[in-house]
């Protein structure tokens, strides 16, 4: 029966042959960092010291081939064939809230774009509803429609609020065509390692995509209300004008906090403005040589998250201070599960 060696752990884990090393992990209740569990977040990135292992098919955006050549491995998508030595990345301060099965209410569903939803649920029964800022949960809009969306509202805050952005899947379609004020909705969760590292007495850099705004503003109100002072800075990318919104909201907290700033990026400008435009990460690079002492935060596509842990591991930050949340469709998911 294969070993895995974890570092930090006095005893070596047992692991059946073909077994992933995540699943290993959570069968003997070693804390570990994951979400999908399909290689398609890479949240659960350990690093791999040695052994008999067998890589499955993984999403290029979950780990790429740099990193991979650096000796970065997904725990959800390695094998263990034989004894194997891992090191993991995030190892402190991992939280673990109960999973709740929570009945809500939707009590508004606004549209600030023309192709986002901003949803907000009161909760009915089956809470108190415990989570970390940049967490998500499940939400089940009706019997097998089900998508995982990141909490905007900062823990404790109610009602839950939740960005969809549109994208033509079952479960925005639903939101778009059928959901309304005072439909259940079944919301399962907390979800998530790419959270807040509340231990962290450092500058903090957010970067969002679209609608992983929506994990970076709860992370933001939640840290603001905890009175940091440490220095904040948030970047948003965005298409054009017309996909801007939450603008009113990020201005007055950062009026009424100096330690906190944003700026809003457009990639594609379908006409003149005094906006920066460009990558969102070519922005980050740009402002930002080093990132000494820094936690990261990144939500949003999978290609911009992966362009972004490009940038700043490049630069010299530590995997362990990067925390990324790609947002996978649900037909990329199952396509890489089947």
């Amino acid at each position: 029966m294969p070993l895995i060696h974890v570092e930090g752990q006095a005893e070596a884990l047992c692991a059946e042959e073909g077994e992933t090393i995540l699943a290993a992990l959570k069968r003997h209740g070693v804390p570990a960092a994951y979400a999908c569990e399909a290689g398609n977040c890479g949240t659960c990135k350990v690093e791999y010291l040695g052994g008999e292992i067998f890589e499955l098919d993984r999403s290029e955006y979950a780990l790429s081939s740099e990193l991979r050549e650096r000796g970065v491995v997904l725990a959800c998508r390695t094998q263990v064939w034989g004894d194997v030595a891992i090191r993991r990345i995030d190892a402190e301060e991992l939280v673990e809230h109960p999973s709740r099965l929570l009945t809500t209410r939707v009590v508004a569903l606004d549209a600030p774009t023309h192709d986002i939803r901003m949803l907000r649920l009161a909760i009915v029964a089956g809470g108190p509803f415990d989570f970390t800022a940049g967490q998500y949960a499940r939400l089940e809009f009706a019997r097998g429609i089900a998508r995982d969306y990141s909490m905007a509202n900062a823990p404790g805050d109610e009602p839950l609020e939740f960005h969809i952005r549109l994208t033509g899947g079952a479960g925005s379609r639903y939101v778009a065509q059928k959901l309304a004020v005072g439909d259940e909705v079944i919301v399962e969760g907390p979800k998530g390692a790419s959270y807040w590292r509340e231990r962290h007495r450092g500058p903090m850099l957010l970067v969002a995509g679209g609608t992983g705004l929506a994990p970076m503003l709860s992370i933001v109100r939640a840290a603001l209300a905890a009175g940091r002072t440490e220095p904040m800075r948030l970047y948003v990318g965005m298409r054009d004008e017309r996909d801007v919104y939450m603008e009113e909201v990020l201005a007055r907290l950062a009026a009424r906090h100096p330690n906190f700033g944003y700026e809003i990026v457009l990639s594609a400008p379908a006409g003149a403005t005094s906006r920066r435009t460009g990558l969102v990460t070519d922005a980050v690079g740009c402002d930002h040589r080093s990132f000494y002492g820094v936690k990261a935060y990144v939500a949003g596509p999978p290609p911009m998250v992966a362009a972004a842990t490009a940038l700043l591991t490049s630069r010299g930050l530590p995997l362990r201070d990067l925390h990324a949340d790609a947002f996978v469709t649900e037909a990329e998911r199952a396509a890489l599960a089947a």
